[in-house]
């Protein structure tokens, strides 16, 4: 049963994507507005995942996850350009959520979960990267507003960093904070 509180939660998440969607809309941002809508998708994946793999997750889990999405919009407003530590916040954050879920993945098949941890986060984090410039630089090509920006090596190996710092701060917590997800099988 969801409680009044998560609905309010969840609530709240909508609202602040609406916002940041009207608010791109009036400023005629496409990457404010493409990255709501996908953010908006993102919310869905507790859902998803716990459909998919016959869980539940705790309400925490499920805030913490759709916040991700929200703490991304927002960036796309200015925050990724004007608040130093954004971009790294937001890498932290879903590294981590990436991090979970390999994580706990790897504990119900009662593997060693690190290696996979940290394979995963720097080989989805490479491939994010990679996707990021391929999009600005297209962008710029068209003369279009790029929808994700690239900021250049240095601002990669920044975001590999907090990735694995995500990663990290999932291995050093995993077994208790995800206990709920990982059951012998």
């Amino acid at each position: 049963m969801v409680s009044s509180v998560e609905r309010g939660t969840e609530r709240g998440v909508r609202y602040a994507l609406l916002a940041v969607f009207v608010v791109g809309v009036r400023r005629r941002d496409p990457g404010a507005v493409v990255n709501t809508l996908v953010a908006a998708i993102g919310t869905s994946f507790p859902e998803l995942a716990e459909r998919a793999f016959d869980i539940e997750l705790r309400p925490w889990q499920r805030v913490y996850i759709r916040s991700a999405m929200v703490t991304h919009a927002v960036g796309m407003l200015g925050p990724y350009d004007d608040v130093w530590w954004w971009d790294h916040l937001t890498h932290t954050h879903s590294s981590s959520i990436l991090a979970g879920f390999i994580f706990a993945i790897n504990r119900r098949r009662g593997r060693d979960p690190r290696p996979r941890v940290v394979a995963a986060v720097i080989c989805l984090g490479l491939l994010w990267e990679i996707v990021e410039y391929a999009v600005h630089i297209t962008g710029e090509r068209l003369g279009v507003e790029p929808v994700l920006v690239s900021y250049g090596p240095k601002d990669t190996a920044l975001d590999l960093g907090f990735d694995l710092i995500g990663a990290a701060f999932v291995l050093a917590v995993g077994d208790r904070a995800l206990d709920n997800l990982i059951v012998d099988t």
